[in-house]
């Protein structure tokens, strides 16, 4: 069980020529919010996302690699989306909406996403469980790089069944902090000459960087906007864009728990939250909160698959989680 178990959610992922970088795209149309947690975002068209604004749905949210750069993918999953006639009518055309956003996997020689990319990932997308680790935005994600030698990052995904309904959530995570289990222990990042973890954020504490993070910005540790995890929670609850709201706040939660230290000022962390449903329905106090917390669950625990090996994955489960 992954994201996809929501009713109505496709995922696609594909990865540059030569890899190493990738995007990875959720196909609605669906009611959307955001929760911007980080310092050092790359996004487009968010402001769709308004309770505000004219476009009451969004047509897919596209999550990339290649820093800004990567933001190019969604012209692609617009144009994937045109040729099926799928976007906001307008009196001449549709338009579709694409809110997107980016983490940073740049390196040289390395190619990245493009509108080809984001459109390959549309042809890709299926209902089928979420392929995970090092594919999609996650090709190139790495984690744990404030001590110690970093570890690769990834995507993951899981879902969680509430009262009839379901929530999922999919991460792509390329966090400077280390990734940490339901009980606290780190599961991946920095490691020490003897293979051991070297806890970021105790570092962060016993020897904090001089100055101005000068001794970071020589290019052995982590650097400005070169990080971040990305995150979409969906569920086929009938919730609108004000109950969204506060689902994504409950959701976004789940960051702190398991990366140490998080929504720092080198991560672009971003929280999606999409709701499937045809119509929008007033649920009780009640019912949020559980949904709210059901969404905190599944991002847990997609961040923690995102870094896991295909074995460590396969050990854990069928990435449903009961809380």
């Amino acid at each position: 069980m992954s994201l996809t178990a929501v009713p109505g959610i496709r995922v696609g992922h594909a990865q540059v020529a030569g890899g190493g970088s990738g995007c990875s795209v959720v196909l609605g149309p669906f009611r959307a919010v955001v929760e911007i947690t980080g310092m050092a975002t790359g996004t487009r068209e968010l402001d769709t996302l308004s309770e505000e604004h004219l476009v009451p749905r969004a047509d897919a949210v596209m999550l990339s690699g290649g820093s800004a750069y990567g933001l190019a993918a969604a012209h692609g999953a617009m144009a994937w989306l045109a040729e099926r006639g799928q976007g906001f009518p307008t009196g001449a055309d549709v338009v579709p909406i694409v809110p997107a956003a980016i983490l940073y996997d740049l390196a040289e020689n390395r190619a990245r996403p493009d509108a080809s990319t984001g459109y390959e990932a549309c042809r890709a997308a299926s209902e089928l469980p979420v392929a995970e680790g090092r594919v999609g935005a996650g090709t190139g994600a790495t984690v744990g790089k404030i001590a110690g030698s970093s570890m690769p990052g990834g995507i993951g995904s899981a879902s969680v069944q509430v009262a009839g309904v379901t929530v999922g959530a999919i991460a792509a995570v390329n966090a400077v902090g280390d990734v940490l289990d339901a009980d606290g222990s780190i599961v991946a990042g920095g490691r020490g000459p003897d293979g051991l973890f070297v806890d970021g954020s105790l570092s962060l504490r016993e020897t904090p960087p001089s100055g101005e993070f000068a001794d970071w910005r020589d290019g052995s540790g982590p650097q400005p906007g070169q990080n971040t995890t990305l995150c979409l929670v969906a569920t086929d609850a009938p919730l609108s864009k004000r109950e969204l709201r506060r689902l994504v706040r409950m959701a976004a939660t789940a960051l702190p728990r398991r990366i140490r230290p998080v929504n720092t000022p080198f991560d672009g962390d971003v929280v999606f939250a999409v709701s499937t449903a045809d119509e929008a329905r007033e649920v009780t106090s009640g019912a949020l909160m559980a949904l709210g917390d059901a969404a905190r669950a599944a991002l847990e625990e997609a961040i923690t698959r995102a870094v896991l090996t295909d074995a460590e994955r396969e050990a854990r489960g069928p990435s449903a989680t009961g809380g």
